[in-house]
């Protein structure tokens, strides 16, 4: 049992402070959800979502029976992952963590599960369109396990590996970005391309989603980069410029070069360019001065842009930019950190350290270098092997075949829909002597739909009613999973 003098150091500000940054960072999830489901055809825009809240659930459950343990234990006698002190939330309560001194121990612990929580989510974006929902959710929790809770253990445990060996990462550049975004080239790399990749060309289907989402992203951003730091030494405000301005200097610098090549401007890219500038200056959050976010951001918004470029260029079908965005720019960041991590400004609650290379530490480049190495060939074998491992058993298989992908994976994994229009336009579309005849599944190898009403199905459900795109390949009248539900 700790000792009295230890509660007397809780901190009311910090303890609301960590609280109200967790809220934050909760509203990233659905974000992320809403984000993500902008940036692909409206067949897949609600299996999206529900799989980042999915992954809330499934982490929430692995976080409290042994994740918090093994990714923070501040008791385990190695440096590669922590020991089950911990399992199942025990002596989490009042006593707080050396991470966080001044807060209750279990208001630091949910708080990194929402960290914990939104990086699978992350990781997912890259198998959008093609993956199923059942072996998704398994893959969840066992990569929380086996790939996020050994990286974050390494970084921020008082006994990880990379943490004695000093590196510099505030806010997750190695256990959330690189460690995502490299988890989604496994993704790639087990499932391939998705249909019609480099045959058709597909746009985001819905801006304002990614437009919504982005601002919950932004938002919640504040408390994910500025929630561990003191509010009392001034080192929180900065974290949360410094979020500010490499999102704002990132996105403009997108949005120049996407106007420079395509002589338009877009919503799209700016919000993934800031998106960029955000993970760019997660790892140096509050460990630099407001000024380094500038060339920070800038770097950012100018590499992940080529990267999106070279993965083009390349074939690789990361159609969310995961890997471009969040390993890219989590690379870079660390990187960054190594060189604009000011001593003074680390200083400013009492901590000490060497500071970067603007402080005329050169080897703290090596030591940075060594965690985004460590973190990314981790992520990537292990996702990898854990993938190949799972898609052998055929419950598990990963990739829906290829009926469904062409339908979309709202309607063969989920039975809905996450837009009303089709209904509404094939109900609009029925002869006015049978208004009801399409409240019965479109898709049964029951009698043929009344004259007048195939043409019109068809018409409607193929394209998409505002784009050309083939939204389903094929005749409903085939076979389809799609349903209409009766009209109210």
């Amino acid at each position: 049992m700790s000792s009295p003098a230890r509660v007397d150091n809780l901190d009311m500000g910090a303890t609301v402070w960590m609280i109200a940054s967790t809220a934050l960072v909760f509203l990233m999830i659905p974000g992320l959800g809403y984000f993500y489901s902008g940036m692909v055809r409206s067949k897949n825009a609600l299996s999206l979502v529900f799989l980042c809240m999915m992954a809330l659930a499934v982490v929430t459950v692995q976080w409290v029976v042994w994740g918090y343990s093994l990714a923070l234990s501040e008791t385990s006698n190695n440096g590669f992952i922590g020991d089950l002190g911990h399992w199942l939330f025990l002596d989490v309560d009042y006593r707080p963590h050396p991470n966080a001194p001044t807060v209750p121990g279990v208001v630091f612990a949910t708080y990194q599960c929402m960290f914990a929580a939104l990086t699978p989510g992350l990781a997912i974006g890259g198998a959008a369109e093609r993956i199923r929902v059942l072996p998704t959710i398994v893959y969840t929790f066992i990569w929380t396990t086996v790939v996020y809770d050994p990286i974050a253990y390494w970084v921020w445990a008082p006994g990880g590996w990379l943490a004695k060996l000093g590196v510099l990462d505030f806010a997750g550049g190695c256990a959330v970005e690189i460690a995502s975004g490299f988890a989604a080239l496994a993704f790639y790399a087990v499932l391939g391309k998705r249909r019609g990749f480099g045959e058709e060309k597909w746009q985001p289907h819905n801006h304002l989603n990614i437009i919504l989402g982005f601002a919950f992203l932004f938002f919640g951003w504040f408390g994910f980069n500025a929630g561990g730091a003191s509010l009392v030494s001034g080192r929180a405000g900065i974290a949360f410029m410094t979020t500010n301005i490499a999102g704002a200097v990132a996105g403009i610098v997108w949005v120049a070069l996407a106007y420079w090549q395509q002589r338009r401007f877009s919503s799209f890219h700016f919000c993934s360019g800031a998106v960029a500038g955000m993970v760019c200056v997660t790892p140096a959050a509050s460990l630099v001065s407001t000024w380094a976010a500038f060339p920070m951001g800038a770097a950012a918004g100018l590499f992940c842009f080529c990267a999106v470029e070279v993965s083009l260029r390349l074939g690789i079908d990361d159609c969310i930019d995961v890997f471009a965005v969040h390993g890219v720019g989590g690379v870079l960041g660390v990187m960054l950190t190594g060189v604009f991590a000011n001593k003074h400004v680390i200083g400013l609650d009492g901590a000490v350290s060497k500071g970067g290379l603007i402080n005329g530490h050169a080897y703290q480049l090596l030591i940075q270098l060594a965690a985004a190495a460590a973190s990314a060939a981790w992520s990537f074998g292990v996702s990898y092997l854990v993938l190949r491992a799972m898609d052998c058993v055929p419950i598990f298989r990963f990739r829906v075949d290829a009926a469904a992908e062409d339908h979309g994976l709202d309607f063969t994994e989920l039975g809905e829909a996450g837009y009303s229009f089709v209904r509404d336009l094939a109900l609009a579309h029925a002869p006015a002597s049978r208004p009801h005849s399409l409240s019965k599944p479109l898709i049964t190898e029951a009698p043929t739909p009344p004259p007048g009403t195939t043409a019109a199905i068809e018409a409607i459900i193929i394209q998409h009613p505002h784009d050309s795109r083939p939204m389903l390949k094929g005749s409903p009248s085939s076979g389809t999973v799609a349903e209409l539900p009766s009209p109210k």
